[in-house]
């Protein structure tokens, strides 16, 4: 019997009703899943400013489908979309840049110092 912890999911939401920071504080989170490779790996930590600067191109977390999702936000001739930027997962079409709740400032590998990137 494999005896191994299984990693829990918590929503973001669940960690803003139970933290005492401002919505207005930056956050960390650990990417899970293969949707934003090469870019972004399962278990790199990126932290997200909620009051960050959305623009075409910015990786975002947004709510959408009544879930939050970690993509790319791409403008194209219909409006917005949420891209992911494995293409083994589907565009997402949405109205406007408001579904988007904060920007990815910068990522780390855990346990590497020196591995990170900025993305302001």
């Amino acid at each position: 019997m494999n005896e191994r912890s299984e990693r829990k999911t918590i929503s973001i939401q669940d960690i803003n009703e139970a933290s005492n920071c401002s919505s207005a504080e930056p956050y960390a989170l650990m990417v899970l899943g293969d949707s934003m490779m090469p870019e972004f790996e399962q278990g790199e930590i990126i932290v997200i400013e909620p009051s960050g600067l959305v623009k075409d191109g910015s990786f975002v977390v947004a709510f959408v489908n009544d879930e939050y999702i970690f993509r790319q936000l791409v403008k194209h001739e219909d409006g917005w979309m949420l891209k992911p930027l494995n293409p083994l997962y589907e565009n997402i079409p949405v109205a406007d840049i408001d579904v988007a709740k904060g920007v990815v400032i910068m990522k780390k590998r855990p346990g590497k110092r020196s591995e990170q990137k900025s993305y302001l």
